[in-house]
C-alpha cells in the first residue's frame, strides 16, 4: 500500500476512483495504440510504393542525363541549369493523425512545362529535356517519401509512447491500486470486527450489572415484606 493512503473508508474510496480512472485510461490509451497501428502500416505500404517507385525513376532519370550528357558539354548544362527563373521551393505545414503532429509538405515549382523552364529550349536536345521532366518526377516522388517516411517516424514514435502507458497502466499502477484497496479493506475489516466484538463485551457487562441491580432490588423488595417479630414482655418476680 503506499505510504500517502490513509487506511480509511475516504482512503478506500479515493483508491477505488483512481482504479476506475486508471482503467478508462488504459482502454483509451488501448485502443489510440491500436488505430496508430492500423494508420502506421497503412502508410508502410504506402511509402514501400512510394520509394520503390522513387528508385525506379531516379534510375531513369540518371540514365537520361548521361545520354544528355554525350549531346550536351557541362558547361552548357551549368548554363542552363542557372537560367531556370523560379526554382523548386518546400512548404511545410502541419496535419493531425489522432494527436500526433504529422508535417505535410507541399513542393512549388516542382513539375513544369517546357516553356516554363526558363531557357531556351530551341538550343537543347529533346535528350536533355526528357532528362529534366524525369529529375521534376523524381523530386516530386521526393517530397511525397519524405512525408510518408517521416509521418511514418513520427507515428511510430508516438505507438511506442502510448504502448509503455498502457503497459505502466495494465502491469503497474493497477495492480497498486488494487493491492492498496485491498489492504484497506483488510483494515476496515478487522477494525469493524473488534469494534463489534467491543460492543459485544460492553453489552454483556451492562446486562450482567442491569442483572446485579435487579437482583438488588429484589431482595430489597423481599426483605421489606417479611413481618416483624413482636418483643417479648419481661414480667417482675
Amino acid at each position: 500500500m503506499a505510504d500517502n493512503v490513509k487506511p480509511t473508508r475516504m482512503g478506500l474510496i479515493e483508491t477505488k476512483h483512481k482504479l476506475a480512472l486508471a482503467s478508462k485510461g488504459h482502454k483509451i490509451l488501448a485502443q489510440k495504440r491500436d488505430a496508430l497501428v492500423l494508420k502506421f502500416f497503412e502508410i508502410v505500404k504506402k511509402a514501400s510504393d512510394l520509394r520503390t517507385e522513387l528508385d525506379r525513376q531516379t534510375v531513369l532519370a540518371y540514365s537520361a542525363l548521361a545520354v544528355a550528357e554525350c549531346i550536351h558539354s557541362d558547361s552548357n548544362l551549368a548554363v542552363i541549369a542557372l537560367t531556370t527563373e523560379e526554382p523548386p521551393e518546400i512548404n511545410v505545414s502541419v496535419r493531425n493523425i489522432m494527436g500526433v503532429r504529422i508535417p505535410a509538405i507541399e513542393g512549388r515549382y516542382v513539375k513544369k512545362g517546357l516553356a516554363e523552364r526558363g531557357y531556351d529550349y530551341a538550343d537543347t536536345s529533346a535528350r536533355l529535356d526528357y532528362a529534366i521532366e524525369l529529375f521534376s518526377d523524381v523530386l516530386e516522388k521526393a517530397i511525397l517519401v519524405a512525408e510518408t517516411e517521416t509521418a511514418l517516424k513520427r507515428l511510430l514514435n508516438e505507438i511506442e509512447k502510448t504502448n509503455r502507458r498502457v503497459n505502466a497502466l495494465e502491469y503497474r499502477v493497477q495492480p497498486e491500486l488494487r493491492e492498496t484497496a485491498r489492504v484497506i479493506k483488510l483494515h476496515l475489516n478487522r477494525l469493524e470486527s473488534e469494534q463489534f466484538y467491543a460492543l459485544k463485551v460492553t453489552k454483556r457487562r451492562l446486562e450482567r450489572k442491569a442483572e446485579a441491580e435487579e437482583e438488588a432490588k429484589t431482595a430489597e423488595k423481599a426483605a421489606a415484606t417479611v413481618p416483624k417479630r413482636p418483643k417479648a414482655r419481661v414480667v417482675a418476680a
